[in-house]
């Protein structure tokens, strides 16, 4: 049996700061040799920080997140893993924007707390979910409207050289190679051969 604290952080891309999670947990006491950070997608719960937490995890310990969705954003794996995290393992759940959510040990005798913590698990999980779906579809429709209104996506198609047709004679009648066409030209050998065959 633990009394250990742990801190999860999770950012979903590379790019994103994880400082305002890291002073969270400062602030609340967590160790920093115990919090666990991962930078990936909240889509799924199959990331190498939350796995090596799951393993560590005992009852009687505590976790602490700044905030729901950096548990993740699958609503019924979300409420899979709290249950695994709370029920299963017996581990207080400390959710730092969200006071009521707060299963430490003082609640344990308090069956109203306790309802009222998994009520707002139940409902930030759906609305984690939500939020998830939600992105997708404005990002979805965003695309559908910005190509409605011409804009065109990926690379810019890149114009052939004038001395072209020249190079291209040259590598047909085997003078030059595909590569040294492309290289005289300054293109990739791929776009070449993608010249060459339309």
């Amino acid at each position: 049996m633990g009394n250990r604290i742990y801190g999860y952080i999770r950012v979903s891309t590379l790019a994103q700061k994880e400082d305002r999670q890291w002073l969270a947990m400062e602030k609340f006491g967590v160790p920093k040799e115990c919090v666990f950070a991962d930078k990936q997608s909240g889509r799924t719960f199959d990331r190498p920080a939350y796995n090596q937490l799951l393993d560590k995890l005992k009852q009687g310990d505590t976790l602490v997140v700044k905030s729901l969705d950096r548990l993740g954003r699958n609503y019924e794996e979300m409420i899979e893993q709290l249950d695994i995290i709370i029920r299963k393992k017996e581990v207080a759940l400390v959710v730092l924007d969200l006071p009521l959510v707060d299963t430490r040990q003082k609640y344990v005798n308090d069956i109203t707390s306790k309802l009222i913590s998994n009520l707002v698990i139940q409902i930030f999980s759906y609305v984690a979910q939500k939020e998830r779906e939600l992105n997708i579809q404005r990002t979805t429709e965003g695309i559908a409207a910005a190509k409605a209104r011409g804009v065109k996506f990926g690379r810019k198609t890149l114009k052939r050289p004038m001395d072209f047709e020249v190079v291209r004679c040259q590598w047909e009648k085997g003078n030059i190679s595909e590569r040294k066409a492309a290289r005289a030209l300054g293109v990739s050998r791929p776009t070449f051969h993608k010249w060459t065959h339309e």
